[in-house]
């Protein structure tokens, strides 16, 4: 215990070993989909889906591992589904690139973003962006989890008329969705410890009770070998030597720079952990860990690594410092055998759990300058941005595009700082790049 006192410093952060294991359990089964999802993306691209599955949870559980002990913060570190879909769909498919190729240019982009932290130029971007924009962006990512979660639930579904709506309620899907709502909503409002992760649990007996949810064929089985991914980045990288690969490990930074530190700014601010000046303590070490992260998921085989949305969830049950952190990877490394398991643990299962978590982050609205019309529209575009693209970046790159024109036209141009103006053109270049 004094270990894991003295290095994840438990009492001052006012926590305990089971809150974290509490936490990481919430965060563990909320992100699980990602074992199940991103083979699924990845396969799509060409790569095995069974080294695939493996890779997913031993890339997962190193970058929870190298987050925990480096940065000590309650943060997971996993596949992100928006890069894994770039680089499945735009690159491999899309542009015909093999996909040993792609993972080269995904190592080629991690190391570049270990020089740029090294040179701590994320910390100076993190640190120049205004405090009320940073409660911005943690609501908006709130939003962003909240439409998830009604999504996978299948509360809201597509429509051609209206693009979204209502799902039928006639669905089993929806049932089971509406049933864990109401049930964590009344645990939370009850002040239930460990309420969303109970909530979670029994919606799981709920869906099998009423036989929606499959009980597992087995239990436990052997993971497939990595053998046929592991270490094609490095045997492929003599291949990035046209203007198209170049364009595609830009792009890998610039969406994994961007998407980094909107979700890092969120995930701290939700669990207090950003100082009185809105500074973000131990932030260097928290990019140093994503970085070094991104460069051992390429060398594995899987797409992009980044911080976890899904973090929040564990973050609302008390989880507060790399212990949370270590024991999501440890749950990560267990899965691989016990994958049967989590297959009967569907999205409609996890939702209410970030709807609920949306609803949380969303409380830092109400810390916005409302009142001042120069910082309230570069901040109600963050907020609104980020569910609507569905991309954490791309809401980013819209307020920090308005800010400092709605600052220079109110004459506070001098309030702005050189990074931010830096930023403006960086965002503009970051559109034109992504979405021409």
């Amino acid at each position: 215990m004094q270990f894991i006192e003295k290095t994840f410093h438990l009492k001052e952060a006012n926590t305990t070993v089971k809150r974290e294991l509490i936490a990481a359990l919430t965060t563990f089964v909320s992100l699980s989909y990602i074992l199940f999802v991103n083979p699924n993306i990845l396969h799509a691209a060409g790569i095995p889906a069974g080294p695939a599955f493996t890779v997913t949870a031993v890339a997962t559980a190193i970058g929870c591992f190298i987050m925990g002990l480096v940065a000590n913060y309650p943060i997971a570190l996993a596949p992100t589904l928006g890069s894994a879909a770039f680089f499945a769909y735009n690159v491999c498919v899309g542009m015909k690139i093999n996909w040993a190729t792609a993972l080269s240019a995904v190592l080629v982009a991690s190391i570049l973003f270990i020089l740029i932290t090294a040179l701590h130029l994320r910390e100076l971007v993190v640190d120049a962006i205004p405090q009320d924009l940073k409660y911005a962006i943690s609501a908006g990512i709130g939003l962003f989890i909240a439409f998830i979660g009604l999504r996978n639930g299948q509360l809201i579904v597509n429509s051609d008329s209206t693009l979204v709506t209502l799902g039928k309620f006639s669905t089993p899907e929806v049932w089971i969705s509406l049933f864990g709502l109401i049930l964590t909503v009344i645990l939370m409002c009850l002040r239930v410890p460990g309420s969303i992760f109970i909530g979670m649990v029994i919606t799981a007996i709920f869906g099998i009770a009423i036989g929606q949810i499959p009980l597992p064929h087995s239990f436990i089985s052997t993971p497939p070998s990595i053998a046929p991914t592991f270490g094609q980045a490095i045997f492929h990288l003599k291949d990035i030597n046209t203007m198209q690969l170049f364009i595609v490990v830009l792009t890998f930074l610039l969406v994994t720079f961007f998407d980094t530190a909107g979700t890092l700014i969120g995930m701290t601010e939700q669990a207090g952990l950003v100082d009185k000046d809105g500074k973000i303590p131990r932030i260097g070490r928290a990019f140093a860990a994503d970085s070094t992260a991104m460069i051992e998921g390429a060398i594995l085989g899987t797409a992009p690594l980044g911080t976890s949305v899904e973090s929040s969830a564990g973050i609302a049950m008390g989880g507060r410092t790399g212990l949370t952190a270590i024991f999501i990877g440890i749950f990560f490394l267990i899965s691989m055998i016990f994958s049967p398991l989590l297959a009967v643990i569907p999205t409609t299962v996890t939702a209410p759990a970030l709807i609920i978590v949306g609803v949380l982050m969303a409380s830092n609205l109400k810390k916005i300058s409302w009142e001042k019309f120069e910082v309230a529209f570069p901040a109600f575009l963050i907020v609104v941005g980020m569910p609507l693209t569905y991309s954490i970046s791309n809401g980013l790159a819209l307020g920090m595009i308005a800010y400092p024109i709605t600052m220079v036209a109110t004459k506070r141009y001098k309030e702005v700082s050189l990074m931010m103006y830096i930023l403006f053109f960086i965002f503009i270049g970051f559109f034109l790049i992504t979405n021409l």
